[in-house]
């Protein structure tokens, strides 16, 4: 009998409609593999295993469901957005720490 993995319990649906995500313009394959909850070397193997064959989607292949591809658009701006709030607030805790320093300094002259 053989052993089976976690990799054995996704059916080849999700497989496919992953690896399709990842080969959408402009969405990188590791963030599908966060979204996922998956390692990024297994969403590699089953792009490998999709382009052989191996993976097929059980309805039209190469088809997204559009409520699907919105939502995964509307998430990469929603991380866009998050990534620039963080870049600010960052910038602005330099700035007190730079401004707070600059007081400290100037009270002690």
């Amino acid at each position: 009998m053989s052993r089976k993995t976690q990799y054995d319990y996704y059916s080849n649906d999700f497989k496919a409609t992953a690896v399709e995500l990842g080969a959408l313009s402009g969405v990188r394959a590791k963030d599908v593999a966060e979204v996922l909850d998956i390692h990024p070397i297994m969403l590699y193997r089953w792009k490998k295993e999709y382009r052989d064959g191996v993976i097929m989607k059980k309805s039209v292949k190469g088809e997204l469901d559009s409520e699907m591809k919105r939502e995964l658009k509307r998430l990469k701006k929603i991380e866009k957005a998050h990534e620039n709030l963080k870049m600010e607030h960052d910038l602005l805790k330099k700035s007190i720490q730079f401004c707070s320093d600059r007081k400290k300094r100037s009270s002690n002259s």
